[in-house]
């Protein structure tokens, strides 16, 4: 391992990822359920993104939300899920200090953080739809669309900037093997020898006010949806209307229910082994759900699939009778 001197201490300049070492002896296998995920995530969510751009029908506020969702989802697997695939097969599953854990870090970080704000912005999208329809276009408009996006992207990073930097501020000069899959902030945390007392401070703060924040919005929005649908005197009007944000609704409960679980939990409650399995969920399973969550149960998303693959099957026909 390489190392530096700096102030008499032996510093890690890399990392190693300890994984699912204690698995070994189903590493085949880990690597290939792994892969399948994310290829279903990297299909899933390309063709939302393809299919979103291609039909003018899908050209809507809500599915410009829906297409940056997807686009957060590709690129918050991508950043960790090859690195993994790899370190499945690799005796020594080594991650640079710099390029490789810093990087990965604030990209998942950052990522993790628009998702959460998105889903925020695409609930009041979902209030505004059905509380004030008459006045859709004007309050959700272009504009709107893309400051909303813009502000979730940058307050995600903003975010990530922040917590990178603090947590790569620390010495590492003791044990360099990361006991995750990843280069996450609390694994990091236990490694290093300087005072983590702060770091501890502000990724609770930052992490205690992204929460509240988007949970507050989440649930004001789907509260005033509710009183809004009780209103409606007709069931099938009731149905249309829920019908309208029940997949943002599912997806929601999936992302949250998720992040409260590991990180509500008490600590003698957790283990390294749970929060490595646990993890899983929200950096592989959770960006495969999404694309399908939002086309099967979104008639206008189906609609469009059918439609593209009629066109497909059309100017192959053609070719075919020649």
């Amino acid at each position: 391992m390489l190392i530096k001197v700096f102030n008499k201490c032996s510093v890690s300049t890399e990392f190693i990822l300890s994984g699912f070492s204690s698995y070994s002896d189903v590493q085949g296998t880990l690597f290939m359920a792994f892969l399948v995920v994310y290829v279903f995530t990297l299909l899933g969510n390309l063709g939302m993104i393809i299919l979103i751009r291609k039909d003018s029908q899908l050209h809507l506020p809500m599915y410009f939300f829906i297409s940056n969702l997807s686009f957060i989802d590709l690129c918050c697997s991508s950043n960790i899920t090859p690195n993994m695939l790899v370190n499945c097969l690799a005796e020594r599953k080594v991650i640079s200090y710099s390029a490789g854990c810093a990087g990965q870090l604030f990209f998942f970080a950052g990522f993790a953080s628009t998702e959460s704000f998105l889903l925020a912005a695409m609930a009041y999208d979902r209030y505004v739809a059905i509380c004030n329809p008459l006045l859709y276009e004007t309050v959700i408009s272009r504009r709107v669309c893309a400051g909303l996006v813009a502000g979730s992207y940058l307050a995600g990073f903003a975010n990530a900037t922040l917590l990178t930097s603090c947590t790569f501020q620390l010495t590492f000069c003791g044990p360099n093997v990361i006991h995750h899959y990843f280069c996450n902030v609390l694994p990091l945390l236990q490694l290093s020898c300087s005072d983590t007392r702060i770091n501890e401070i502000l990724l609770s703060t930052g992490a205690g006010l992204i929460q509240i924040s988007t949970v507050m919005t989440l649930l004001s929005s789907y509260l005033r949806i509710l009183i809004a649908i009780l209103k409606i005197r007709s069931p099938e009007g009731r149905r249309k209307a829920f019908s309208t944000c029940s997949s943002h609704l599912v997806a929601v409960a999936i992302f949250y229910g998720t992040t409260f679980f590991i990180y509500l939990r008490p600590d003698s409650s957790s283990s390294l082994d749970e929060d490595r399995v646990l993890s899983i969920f929200y950096t592989l399973v959770i960006p495969m759900l999404n694309p399908l969550i939002y086309s099967l149960r979104n008639r206008e998303v189906k609609d469009a699939l059918r439609n593209a693959m009629e066109r497909r099957v059309a100017c192959r026909r053609p070719c075919n009778s020649v």
